[in-house]
């Protein structure tokens, strides 16, 4: 037998390994599921005891007759992926009735008193066996002012569901819980894995605790949710408490697509969690603003809505009255906030800036008005015209006139007609005439109408003169041939009147009309053979 001091030894080694002291595993802390049920109102509705896998509950007085006017309500939670059976001791009476309108017992498969309803019991007959399809059994005992009775005795045990028979029963979840106070705050179910709360892979069941000031209420506020298994509340839900996490102070709890806003009634809110590994997607974003009921006093806001919030939260930018009281009009008011925090400094800071601005501004200007006149002017001076391409002037036309004194019929033009010069040549226009040097070089325009009076002459020399009429004859006229020359030469346009004694007789009509058309198609031929 070891001695008194060894023993003590092992023991305390033993309680140290125990603790993990000596290389246990670090990691999430777990918790003992526990059991959640409750009663209202607490000790005046019999007895109540909770165990781990269930637990009893009687009337009031049980087993002797309960107190008139009295109302109890009984909440049962198991744990998750577990169910309810609840059994009722034969000893059993209540005032009888029809369909039960007085005193009776009322049991509801949920945690609600709209929960589906799976019956309400009365008389002398015992409902004997229940059994929940979830978490949840509501019950609900009412006892009128008239005609007692002994009442009932019943417990109640977990089992497990048979939704999840092939899936074990967690007997242990990550402590989650999380406290939170102030004027306002986010909930958010990210806080789960940003601060180490438990593993992605595990399922867990967190609860955030909202503390209020003494007297205050608090109003959520859903911006985000979304559940990954919706309507399936065996899986995820997110459930809100109103004055603790108890199960008979459970207000709202959502599985669905939607969730609605909440106002609590007093200074402490839970909300609450359950995702199991499959649903750890589902997520959810309160804001939570604590308020006074009215009348407002010191600084507080009015938010037409029963609620006196803190002056700060009014234009923060969000919304945390019911309506958008605390935000409406503050664009005018942020504007004015700004001019009023503006100081000395700051204006002789603003005045210099704008200043330097304007100046640069004004020397920017100076220079580019100034800037292209140099240049222009530099140009001017540099310009020479006989670099430009003569494919960029425009076209220029030449009006020159033939003249033929009269003379007899059928006499032939004069020897010395081709051999006209343009110094005999008269400018009709002097601002069309080329100059002086252009005259001198000649141009394609005294070519062509060499060639035209030669054509001319040979066509008169070989035609015969039609018979003239007397009273057509024009003595002493003179025919003039008009010639205008498209030239793109680099001289310039040139009009000129060439004379000639070119005698034309007496002509009719009809022969002068073959004359001149016969002129004017010879001298567009050789119009266009120039060009």
């Amino acid at each position: 037998m070891l001695p008194p001091p060894a023993l003590q030894t092992l023991l305390v080694l033993a309680a140290f390994i125990k603790l993990g002291f000596f290389g246990a595993p670090s990691g999430p802390k777990k918790a003992q599921v526990t059991n959640n049920s409750g009663v209202t109102p607490e000790g005046l509705c019999g007895a109540w005891v909770k165990e781990p896998d269930g637990g009893y509950f009687t009337s009031p007085n049980y087993p002797e007759k309960y107190p008139p006017d009295r109302e109890c309500t009984y909440i049962i939670e198991a744990s998750p992926r577990q169910c309810i059976d609840l059994y009722f001791d034969e000893k059993y009476s209540i005032e009888p009735s029809w369909e039960c309108k007085f005193d009776h017992i009322e049991v509801r498969d949920g945690p609600f008193s709209f929960s589906p309803i799976i019956g309400r019991y009365c008389g002398q007959q015992s409902p004997m066996y229940v059994r929940s399809s979830g978490r949840y059994l509501w019950i609900k005992f009412v006892a009128d002012s008239e005609l007692e009775a002994t009442g009932f005795s019943a417990r109640y045990n977990f089992t497990q569901d048979p939704d999840f028979k092939d899936i074990k029963t967690p007997l242990s979840l990550p402590v989650c819980e999380f406290e939170m106070s102030g004027p306002e705050g986010i909930v958010e179910s990210v806080m789960v894995s940003k601060e180490g709360r438990a593993q992605q892979t595990e399922a867990v069941d967190c609860r955030w605790f909202i503390r209020a000031p003494p007297g205050a209420k608090i109003y959520l506020r859903f911006l985000e949710y979304e559940m990954q298994n919706s309507n399936e509340c065996k899986r995820n839900f997110v459930a809100v408490y109103d004055g603790s996490s108890s199960v008979e102070h459970l207000k709202n709890k959502f599985c669905s697509t939607v969730a609605n806003d909440v106002m609590l009634l007093t200074s402490v809110g839970v909300i609450r969690m359950w995702a199991d590994e499959g649903s750890r997607k589902s997520r959810f974003r309160i804001l939570f603003t604590t308020f006074h009921a009215p009348p407002c006093e010191g600084d507080t806001f009015f938010c037409h809505s029963n609620m006196c919030i803190n002056h700060t939260l009014v234009c923060n930018g969000i919304q945390n009255c019911v309506y958008p009281w605390d935000e409406n009009g503050c664009k005018e008011k942020r504007k004015a906030t700004i001019l009023e925090h503006l100081d000395h400094t700051n204006v002789t800071i603003i005045g210099i800036t704008c200043g330097v601005v304007i100046i640069l501004m004004t020397v920017s200007i100076i220079i580019q008005i100034k800037q292209p006149r140099k240049k222009y002017i530099v140009r001017r001076d540099d310009f020479d015209p006989a670099l430009l391409h003569e494919a960029f002037e425009p076209p220029q036309y030449e009006l020159c006139a033939l003249r033929q004194a009269a003379s007899a019929e059928g006499e032939a033009l004069p020897e010395d007609f081709p051999k006209l010069q343009r110094s005999s040549s008269k400018c009709v226009h002097g601002h069309h005439c080329g100059s002086q040097a252009s005259s001198v070089r000649g141009s394609r325009t005294d070519l062509s109408l060499r060639d035209a009076a030669a054509i001319l002459s040979e066509m008169q020399a070989v035609t015969p003169q039609p018979p003239l009429l007397q009273h057509h004859t024009l003595p002493g006229s003179r025919r003039n041939i008009v010639v205008m020359k498209h030239s793109y030469s680099q001289d310039g346009a040139e009009v000129c009147d060439l004379d000639d004694d070119l005698e034309d007789g007496p002509t009719t009509s009809h022969g002068y009309g073959h004359g001149r058309m016969g002129m004017e198609r010879t001298v567009q031929r050789s119009v266009s053979n120039d060009f």
